[in-house]
């Protein structure tokens, strides 16, 4: 599995370096800012690009734009997004059109070292990769700006476990329920949404999407 590293910090980059190609992975490039992170990736085509949200020169967005532009030009590379702290507005973004093979983890989480690593293959998978803060700020977000009433109390969480690229096997572990019963909400969330059958996998993206409100479109 191959990876591009794009932070300002050489100190942070160095350790994500050392941490990613003690779990096998192949550290092809790093990068100190946007710039030389889109060329990086267009010479190296990783597999997954892990992108700090705020670079030089400005310190504010420029890793996100260049997260966004890496996702129209190189497509199947997935984007792992790090931010030190939530920046709803950055999330909402990053998921506006499609939630396979994107990432967004606070900074903090990287001390969980299996968890991180888990992160960035998932992502580089295609899968998606959210964490359970963001999750969970979203979701109260869009249930203010716009009740899904449609379901349950239990089905948000279940979607909730979901957007953070959770299978039904580990949902069940985290809820304490049988795999059956998660099934049964997972079928009632795709029902209630209205998504009609197709790709496993594309359906619980577009579940995500529709839930949290940043892709009410794209199931349609």
């Amino acid at each position: 599995m191959r990876v591009v590293l794009a932070d300002d910090s050489v100190l942070l980059r160095e350790g994500l370096a050392r941490l990613l190609e003690e779990q096998g992975m192949e550290v092809v490039a790093q990068a100190g800012d946007a710039e030389d992170l889109l060329r990086k990736v267009g010479a190296h085509k990783p597999d997954v690009a892990v992108v700090d949200v705020r670079m030089p020169p400005t310190q504010t967005d420029e890793g996100l734009k260049a997260a966004l532009e890496l996702r129209e030009r190189h497509p199947g590379v997935g984007v792992l997004v790090l931010s030190a702290y939530i920046e709803e507005s950055s999330a909402m973004e990053l998921l506006s059109d499609d939630a396979s093979g994107i990432g967004y983890l606070l900074k903090d989480r990287v001390g969980d070292v299996d968890r991180f690593v888990e992160a960035v293959k998932r992502v580089a998978e295609g899968g998606s990769a959210l964490d359970p803060e963001v999750v969970a700020r979203l979701l109260g977000r869009r249930r203010r700006e716009d009740p899904l009433d449609v379901l349950s109390p239990r089905e948000r969480e279940v979607l909730g476990l979901m957007a953070e690229g959770k299978s039904n096997h580990a949902i069940a572990e985290t809820l304490v329920v049988t795999e059956r019963a998660v099934e049964k909400h997972v079928t009632s969330i795709f029902s209630k949404l209205d998504l009609p059958p197709t790709v496993e996998d594309h359906r619980r993206v577009l579940a995500v999407l529709r839930f949290l409100g940043s892709g009410g479109g794209a199931a349609s």
